[in-house]
């Protein structure tokens, strides 16, 4: 660890001389891998969200999609930090995911408003089962571990409970 906590990361040739930290780099590595995979889900969920706002402006249910929009934008941040704290270069695309959840609205607007908030709600479920599978991933750092169980994930559910509710 760095005098501010941060992991570094190892090259290679300091790797070879120390079969442990070796196995502390590989941690490192798949832990930024990990967060990096939830940011560009935070990042399609962002997208996702303002899509479906700009396709459905009057909807009575816009300021809800608003408020879930900005709390993903929050964890954007969040991850964006935690990616960075452990020595990688945070994602800054939602990728090929991005590409597929924003094709959900887009395709649910053909069927209506409730359609679309049913397709952000099984959106919201798999980012639960990401955070839940980071948290049982054993190369998740235990810091990174409680920001995902005090924050993100609770966020999530909360997202879920708010579209049901639609």
């Amino acid at each position: 660890m760095t005098q501010k906590g941060e992991f570094h990361v190892q090259t290679q040739q300091s790797a070879d001389k120390d079969p442990k930290a070796m196995n502390q780099s590989d941690i490192t590595l798949e832990c930024i891998r990990t967060g990096n995979n939830l940011l560009r889900g935070e990042l399609s969920a962002v997208q996702t969200y303002e899509l479906a706002i700009k396709r459905h402006p009057g909807l009575a249910t816009a300021f809800d999609l608003d408020r879930i929009s900005r709390e993903h934008r929050r964890s954007v941040r969040i991850l964006t930090a935690v990616v960075r704290g452990i020595g990688g270069e945070p994602t800054s695309s939602s990728g090929a995911w991005g590409v597929f959840a924003n094709s959900a609205p887009t395709a649910a607007n053909f069927l209506g408003a409730q359609s679309m908030v049913e397709s952000l709600r099984v959106g919201e479920e798999q980012s639960r089962n990401d955070y839940e599978d980071a948290l049982d991933a054993e190369n998740t750092t235990e810091s990174f571990k409680t920001i995902i169980r005090s924050d993100l994930l609770t966020s999530v559910e909360d997202h879920i409970t708010s579209l049901e509710r639609l």
